[in-house]
Order: C-alpha cells, then sequence, then structure tokens
C-alpha cells in the first residue's frame, strides 16, 4: 500500500491517493468527518479553523461504500479558496499582493526558498503548512478501519501540554474512553492546568507544544523485519510520526528512559503458562529487534511550539536584506491536541501499509483469513 497526498493550504483542496487497498474494505464515511472536525478542535486553534468545515469527498476507487481494490482518491476541499483564488490559481494570478519574504524561524521559508530557488516564501509555505494533514487524516481514517477488520484498535492522548505533564500510566481502555478533551488531556486536573497556561500564552502572544502517547492493541507478532534495516518496524513508525510538522522526537516505549536505567530495569522478561507465552511489563513497547512482539504498540512523540508567534520573532527580509519581524500566516497558540489526531491516523497509515505488505490479499476476506492465521 502507498498513500501520496498532493496540494496547498490555500489551493483548492488536498488530495491523497491510497494504491493497494484490498477490495470490499466498507468505508465508514461519518467517521473520516468527525476526525477530520477532532483535527479542527481543540484549545488554542486560530481563525482559520472557524473558515474551514473539512469534509471527505472520494473521487475513485469506491462504489456503493466498499472499495473496489483500484487506487482510492480522496479531497479535502479548501473553502478559504474562495478567497485566495486571485492569488493561488493555477492559471494566471497575482502572485506580488501575498508575498511572503520576511521568513519565519521555525519554518521551511528559508531553507525552501534556497533548495527551489523562489523569491517568495509563499511557493514553499504553502505545501509545508500544516493543513496538509487534513487529507492524512481521511487517508488514515480510511487505514484504521481497515486495522480494526482485523482487531487491531489505536488510540492516543496529549500526555504532556505547555508544561503540565501527566505521569499517570494509563490502560488502552481508559485512554479511549476518557480522551478527547479540549486539550486531549486524559486527567480533568492536568487539563484545566495547561489550559490557563494556555490562555496565559495568548494574552501574551507566545505558543506552547507538548507530548503525544500512541497505543495500537491487537497488532499480532512479527510484523516488521529483524533481516533488513528498512523494514524494522519501529523506524518505520517512528519516520512516519517524524514526518508530521512540528514533530521534533519519538520514542518507542519507555525510550530515553531507558538510557538511564539498568539493564535489568529496561528488558522485559518472559514467561510461560500452560502454553501461553507472556510478558509482565511492556518497557520494549511492543517492539522488539525491529518486530512487533504481541503487545500494545507504544510510542510518543514531541511536538515543538508553533514558530508563528503574533507579535514576530526577529529575521530577515530576504528582499532587502535586512533586520525584520516574521510574518504572521496563521495564529495558533497551541495545536497538540490536533496533533494527537493527526499522528493517530498517521500511525493507522503506516500499520496498515505494514500489514499488508506482509499479508497481501486483493480482497478483505483474503486479508482477514490469512490475518487470522497468523501466531499471537
Amino acid at each position: 500500500m502507498k498513500i501520496v497526498t498532493a496540494g496547498e493550504s490555500h489551493g483548492k483542496g488536498l488530495f491523497a491517493i491510497i494504491e493497494g487497498l484490498p477490495a470490499h474494505l466498507k468505508i465508514d464515511f461519518a467517521e473520516i468527518d468527525r476526525m477530520l472536525a477532532l483535527r479542527q478542535g481543540g484549545i488554542g486553534r486560530g481563525a482559520r479553523q472557524k473558515i474551514e468545515c473539512d469534509r471527505a469527498e472520494f473521487l475513485s476507487g469506491v462504489r456503493g461504500g466498499e472499495t473496489l481494490g483500484s487506487p482510492v482518491t480522496i479531497a479535502v476541499f479548501n473553502r478559504d479558496y474562495a478567497n485566495w483564488e486571485a492569488y493561488m490559481a493555477p492559471q494566471e494570478c497575482d502572485t506580488q499582493s501575498r508575498r511572503v519574504t520576511c521568513v519565519r524561524p521555525g519554518h521551511a521559508d528559508l531553507a525552501g526558498m534556497r533548495k527551489y530557488a523562489q523569491e517568495d516564501a509563499r511557493n514553499v509555505l504553502e505545501r509545508a503548512s500544516a493543513r496538509e494533514t487534513a487529507v492524512r487524516v481521511a487517508a488514515g481514517t480510511v487505514c484504521r478501519q481497515l486495522l480494526r477488520a482485523l482487531g487491531v484498535h489505536v488510540t492516543g492522548y496529549v500526555r504532556a501540554l505547555a508544561g503540565v505533564t501527566d505521569e499517570t500510566e494509563y490502560s488502552f481502555a481508559e485512554i479511549a474512553r476518557e480522551r478527547r478533551s479540549d486539550t486531549g488531556m486524559v486527567s480533568p486536573k492536568s487539563s484545566e492546568q495547561a489550559a490557563l497556561r494556555i490562555e496565559r500564552l495568548r494574552q501574551e502572544g507566545d505558543t506552547c507544544g507538548g507530548v503525544i502517547e500512541l497505543r495500537a492493541a491487537g497488532l499480532k507478532s512479527g510484523f516488521g523485519s529483524c533481516m533488513t534495516y528498512r523494514e524494522k518496524l519501529d523506524a518505520r513508525l517512528c519516520a512516519a510520526l517524524m514526518s508530521v510538522q512540528a514533530i521534533k522526537g519519538v520514542e518507542v516505549g519507555i525510550g530515553f528512559g531507558a538510557a538511564a536505567r539498568r539493564g535489568s530495569e529496561v528488558h522485559d522478561e518472559i514467561f510461560a503458562e500452560t502454553g501461553r507465552i507472556f510478558r509482565n511489563t511492556n518497557r520494549a513497547g511492543g517492539i522488539e529487534g525491529g518486530m512487533s512482539n504481541g503487545e500494545e504498540i507504544v510510542l510518543r512523540a514531541a511536538m515543538k511550539p508553533i514558530p508563528t508567534l503574533m507579535r514576530g520573532l526577529r529575521t530577515v527580509d530576504l528582499s532587502t536584506g535586512l533586520p525584520a519581524a516574521a510574518a504572521t500566516e496563521r495564529s495558533d497558540v497551541c495545536a497538540v491536541a490536533a496533533c494527537e489526531v493527526i499522528l493517530e491516523s498517521v500511525l493507522c497509515s503506516a500499520l496498515a501499509e505494514a500489514v499488508l505488505e506482509r499479508l497481501g490479499g486483493d480482497t478483505m476476506a483474503e486479508l482477514i483469513a490469512r490475518y487470522g492465521r497468523l501466531p499471537v
């Protein structure tokens, strides 16, 4: 399976093509739109979310609510394009009025302008924008539905936000039941503290980031490989999460915490009882030797603060070479709760790719039968 996305933040829309989906996967269109709405929500979001009301439109590969086995094309059209058509149209348009030359620290502006020989950062930022993730959520929700048909479920929550960290270790069921507050946190107390800090940051014209924890339950052992480094499951999942805008670090299981512990406190001992092999701990995060081991997949990702500050960081205007204040393209103070939804979707896509790569199958019936024959 392969997913390719296209589109610009203020262009006509965002588009995804999914190749390699089996035939007869039933599509829950309402769930896709619910996930898109969750991506637009959360505390600290800006005015752009009030303009857009994202809906997924399927342009190919689905008929009568089921996939056909052919490439699936999904579109999430931008309502805001009506306000930008004069500046963003593929044909002749006004390319001067919305120029961005005061490159923004923390964004792709400067490096992208140099790489693609551009004199206007808009030709870079329109694609680099996190708006692109809308269609990744749509495609990822299709993959979530494929995984669910196999008994694999994905959830997550915001573990740390605006400097407030929830150290409680929650079960998969607790996360799935309690998540989706405005902050994305499970603990009401932590959520309230974080909300107060975010409001203070809004008043100060500043931004914040956080840490997101993801879980995948029900994935059997043996996905990924210890034989070739490109197929290692942890490497693939970490790369998928790192591909999301603003993610600056990913860890598996206890991650960096393992570096400060003894080996006896890190590795998960293995036991046998009445023919069942099991572990009492899951510090490895469900992956050993680059392969799933049957335990829950546990990942954490660090999202940096949004780099566009309303007060504008110091930079240089490339059109003059003089010092300047960075341009402001958006006004989010915090998008960590939205990022949690995005990361879940990206994880679903990466897991579905690994599953289909190993098992194949032209139809869902074939895929489900092959998965059912695998040992736990």
